[in-house]
């Protein structure tokens, strides 16, 4: 079975780790970082699974579920978010979505959703050692710079948004966390 993946994400480099990851079990892999690429991908494409990521800089991922459900019934579609809530997952689910996963994730929890473990013994194994899963610290200061970017560097706007003292959001700045194993694999 050819499997073809449009992965939406609009951290790059995030996106680069899950399509090297992907592709080495056998996944085609395409990139879109926005919801109007990825709409327009998913109809040229044609994948027969999509990793949505739930926060597309200005886009909720949410919003692409239903129109991407229409243009692909028989797609396997699964919500990534670094920011889970049952709500959420609830929500990812009633618009389409098959599965809702929390981020950091690692390779075999990705693809046991996206193939349902199905093909557990065909050409995808899940059960070979995996990479270690994204860094948390990693993680949050990514997701703090998004949120930072998103307010043109207002620092003050950004922690009201993020729910922390401007000084607390100051020091996480001041401690950006060593490069971690997403950014330094090779494909």
């Amino acid at each position: 079975m050819d499997y073809k993946l449009l992965i939406i994400e609009d951290d790059l480099a995030l996106a680069g780790v899950l399509e090297r990851r992907m592709s080495r079990h056998g996944f085609s892999c395409i990139q879109a970082h926005d919801a109007s690429k990825a709409l327009l991908d998913a109809r040229q494409f044609k994948p027969t699974h999509i990793l949505l990521d739930m926060k597309l800089a200005q886009d909720n991922g949410l919003n692409l579920i239903s129109p991407l459900r229409r243009s692909l019934p028989d797609v396997v579609m699964v919500l990534l978010t670094g920011y889970a809530s049952i709500a959420t997952a609830v929500e990812a689910i009633r618009l389409g979505a098959d599965n809702y996963l929390a981020k950091p994730v690692d390779t075999a929890t990705l693809l046991s959703a996206l193939t349902d473990t199905q093909i557990k013994g065909g050409a995808v194994d899940i059960n070979e050692p995996d990479e270690l899963p994204l860094n948390p610290k990693r993680l949050e200061w990514e997701h703090i710079q998004q949120v930072l970017n998103m307010n043109k560097g207002n620092v003050s706007e950004t922690a009201r948004q993020l729910g922390m003292h401007r000084r607390t959001l100051q020091r996480k700045l001041l401690k950006k966390p060593i490069l971690d194993n997403r950014h330094s694999e090779t494909s």
